[in-house]
């Protein structure tokens, strides 16, 4: 089975590409507010409860995830940031490999200017997403986002300069479906 762990800061279309990838594919869309939202709705974002609550969600949906032959392919939609700990990034990938999936990690990334831009778009409020600039500032100087690191080799796409759509068939062409 494939696994498509697609990845990048906030704002940088992974959602979007992440649906265009399932929809050309077939492959199932597993996105990472799915996880945030259960652990939100009964902790603050970052506290140790919400922290714990989200990485035994995380652990225990892909454990069984990564054991369903039905399965015809996963996407995971993740944002690196420093409350998620190297070793789940780390187990995830492990998890993948024994179950004798193919991992494929995309990194999605475009322009500082872009990415602000793209904070208050309507589908970043409906799904609760970062969209404060000033607040994405602070993080984003902070170092937020440069944890968890990826170790993996991944293809890199600039989803300013491509289109979700080309972005999802060069991702197909990476991972040979359709």
């Amino acid at each position: 089975m494939p696994f498509v762990f697609i990845f990048g800061r906030p704002a940088t279309g992974k959602l979007t590409v992440a649906r265009e990838l399932a929809r050309l594919t077939g492959f199932r869309l597993f996105h990472n507010h799915l996880i945030v939202d259960a652990a939100k709705a009964v902790y603050d974002f970052g506290t140790p409860g919400f922290i714990a609550l989200r990485d035994d969600l995380w652990r225990a949906a892909f454990t069984r995830l990564s054991r369903d032959p039905a399965l015809p392919g996963l996407v995971f939609t993740f944002n690196p940031e420093n409350s998620v700990p190297q070793a789940f990034v780390d187990d995830l990938f492990a998890l993948f490999d024994q179950a004798g999936a193919t991992v494929h990690c995309i990194e999605l990334t475009c322009p500082e200017a872009e990415i602000e831009r793209r904070l208050d778009s309507a589908v970043r409020h409906e799904f609760g997403k970062l969209t404060d600039v000033a607040l994405y500032r602070t993080l984003r100087d902070q170092g937020a986002f440069e944890t968890p690191v990826i170790r993996r080799n991944r293809l890199v796409i600039d989803t300013h300069a491509s289109t979700p759509s080309e972005a999802a068939q060069r991702i197909c062409a990476l991972t040979g479906s359709v």
